[in-house]
């Protein structure tokens, strides 16, 4: 994608004309979109067995006790920069999920240096990217940089004689596919000698050949265990991803209208498992270019028809869409042994999976297996062999819950290893006891929908079965039946149903589901702006629902802890004269009252609403223009109640409004 190009510095100390490796020739823009990302010394794979899946664990960088400082702008200095012993590393490997953000820290090295404020560090910089360049089989040192900088005024030959301190990148290194296991005695030293390419990279790892080097190798975590074998004296460095400041600074990065920013951050914040997966670099970009979508003439998310299962569905295309194009049989059956594995993961409450499992599953692909797990590479001194877990505990529930729609040539596989592919036993455990399959039960309902089956077709590859719909209707219709009391009406209870509803997102089936039910009854719930999109998708779609009672609840639209106007650290943004650390301060937008989906939801004009209670709920002023225009537009409601609340003196005018309308019919106000 990028032109190359040789830059001309003029030194302060000899005021000459050097030369300057190789710099990628990027868009002005890349400063300020480029989002820091939180960095670790050494891999959290080496250490972290029992805190839960490698690298981002569930999500949550900043509970991790090991996890670094974040880096700075001067990248390169913060890679480089002296350990603990104060030894100044000459090898650093930068490791990283695919998605994490390694090229990216790649790219903003070059950027960096090429601009001259890496200078003081390498005088020459020359990046071979080994997933793109083709290499030929027998090459020198001297070879490869004229290959990959072709417009050099000094021959390659020369800069190397001069001894002139050189970084070497290597950029996902693992792409290279050789061995590294060479005789030592043929290694090279002189950076003119032609030998096969594998002898030519050993000498540069080696440090036969041009031992002053330094080398920044970046790779995935499952090709780290050969390379640890043939270096001396490297340092490791892990990308953990973006802690929970870096998310909000890179959605405004993204966007760069704050107000769109600012709506997009709060749909995602108000999502635990969004927010939670944005960690993860690539997923935060998936996210962003959906809801940048999604926001094409609109104000604003209320409306948003992309299901959680939609984005992880839409992050798993693009995934797969870089790795090319394997037999579709292959692929297929790739993900149903991968989906076999999350679900017995799941149901033993097990992140980490030993080598033999991955083999005995079939896993083993070089070609697959780097984008959907991590290898956990053992400690020196440990005995026992490699083990994996998936990039977040969020993605092997939502493989988990894959493992039980996949079909296999027509035909639903009934199961896979030890494990029943069984969908009411899932659904049955969750109900008993086991909650923490919550969120497998919430994919699964997203993967059933009309619109993830023809996804998963047409983009993927893979078939869904529907033949779940059916098993997961008579469940919610059961689960509910069996909490309302003899000879009362039927009433819906759990939050988590508006969940799997909202997930599934089909007005038929929410009707199907809702259809017996004629109450609905949450108590002490904190609703989140998702809860409050969920619960207003299904009230819109519940024809019999003729009362509403909530007790004890709360409405949140935004994180709790960013109430008020904050300020957020931006770089390249107009006004702050494009200085990385300049303090941008935005305001927020004026926010809806807090029950405004709610009673937008209840206006809907099939609604037979006629009880509403709004008990302690903690309502305020701002609340009683919606409620006002509910009772002005909903002739059916006869009974409002408004326990506990602080409506003001000028809040019950408003509501006084409402009731003085010729609607309004209410017979009972407590």
């Amino acid at each position: 994608e990028h032109r190359w190009d040789s830059r001309e510095h003029t030194a302060r100390e000899s005021r000459q004309d050097r030369e300057l490796g190789a710099c990628p020739r990027e868009s002005p823009s890349f400063h300020s979109h480029f989002t820091t990302l939180t960095i670790s010394r050494e891999p959290q794979s080496k250490h972290r067995a029992k805190d839960g899946a490698v690298g981002t664990g569930q999500g949550c960088v900043s509970t991790s006790s090991r996890a670094a400082a974040t880096t700075t702008t001067t990248t390169t200095t913060t890679l480089f920069e002296a350990s603990g012993d104060g030894q100044t590393p000459q090898v650093v490997v930068l490791v990283g999920a695919p998605g994490m953000g390694k090229t990216a820290m790649v790219r903003k090295v070059m950027v960096e240096w090429g601009e001259g404020a890496l200078h003081t560090q390498f005088d020459f910089v020359f990046c071979i990217d080994c997933k793109a360049i083709v290499l030929p089989v027998e090459a020198s040192v001297a070879d490869l940089v004229s290959r990959c900088c072709p417009g050099l005024r000094v021959p390659a030959g020369k800069i190397l004689d001069d001894h002139k301190k050189i970084l070497f990148i290597f950029d996902g290194f693992e792409a290279l596919g050789f061995s590294l296991i060479q005789p030592e005695a043929e290694l090279s030293s002189d950076p003119r000698e032609v030998k096969p390419l594998e002898l030519t990279l050993m000498s540069l790892l080696k440090k036969t050949l041009l031992p002053e080097a330094s080398l920044l190798i970046t790779m995935r975590p499952t090709a780290l265990g050969s390379l640890r074998r043939c270096l001396k004296g490297e340092n490791y460095v892990e990308i953990l991803g973006f802690s929970a400041a870096r998310r909000e600074e890179y959605f405004h990065k993204y966007f760069e209208n704050p107000n769109k920013a600012d709506v997009a951050f709060r749909f995602v914040r108000g999502n635990e498992i969004l927010y939670s997966l944005c960690v993860i670099p690539i997923m935060s970009w998936t996210i962003c270019t959906t809801l940048e979508q999604e926001l094409c003439g609109k104000k604003n998310l209320l409306e948003c028809s992309k299901t959680t299962t939609g984005m992880m569905m839409f992050f798993l295309s693009q995934l797969l869409k870089h790795r090319g194009r394997d037999n579709p049989q292959v692929l297929q059956q790739f993900l149903l042994q991968l989906c076999s594995l999350a679900a017995e993961g799941i149901w033993k409450h097990k992140v980490l999976f030993e080598e033999k499992e991955i083999k005995d599953c079939g896993l083993d692909l070089p070609g697959l297996l780097p984008y959907f797990l991590n290898e956990r590479i053992p400690r020196e001194g440990e005995d026992h062999e490699s083990v994996y877990a998936f990039t977040h505990l969020h993605l092997q529930e939502f493989f988990a819950a894959m493992f039980y729609v996949l079909e296999h040539d027509g035909e639903t596989i009934s199961s896979l290893g030890r494990l029943e592919k069984d969908v009411n036993k899932l659904l049955e455990s969750y109900n008993k006891s086991r909650k923490d399959l919550n969120v497998t039960v919430r994919f699964l309902f997203g993967l059933v929908s009309q619109k993830s089956i023809e996804y998963m077709d047409k983009t993927i590859g893979c078939r869904i079965s529907p033949r779940a719909r059916e098993e997961l209707l008579e469940w919610l219709q059961g689960r509910h039946r069996g909490l309302s009391h003899p000879g009362q009406a039927l009433k819906v209870s759990e939050m988590d149903t508006f969940h799997f509803l909202f997930e599934m997102n089909e007005k038929s089936f929410a009707q199907s589901a809702l259809g017996h039910f004629t109450e609905l009854d949450l108590q002490d719930t904190r609703l989140t702006l998702y809860d409050q999109m969920a619960l207003s998708f299904c009230i819109q779609h519940w024809a019999g629902l003729g009362s509403v009672t909530l007790q004890g609840c709360s409405f949140h639209w935004q994180d709790p802890e960013a109430e008020l106007d904050v300020s957020v650290p931006c770089s390249g943004v107009s006004g702050s004269g494009g200085h990385p650390r300049a303090l941008v301060v935005r305001r927020r937008e004026e926010l809806p009252s807090p029950i405004h989906l709610l009673c937008r939801a209840l206006r809907h004009r099939d609604s037979a609403l006629q009880v509403l209670r709004l008990r302690w709920c903690r309502l305020s002023e701002s609340c009683c223009a919606e409620l006002a225009a509910l009772l002005a537009e909903h002739p059916g409601l006869a009974q409002l109640e408004l326990a506990d609340s602080s409506l003001g003196d000028s809040g019950v005018r408003l509501l006084c409004e409402g009731l003085r309308n010729p609607g309004c019919c209410l017979r009972i106000l407590r």
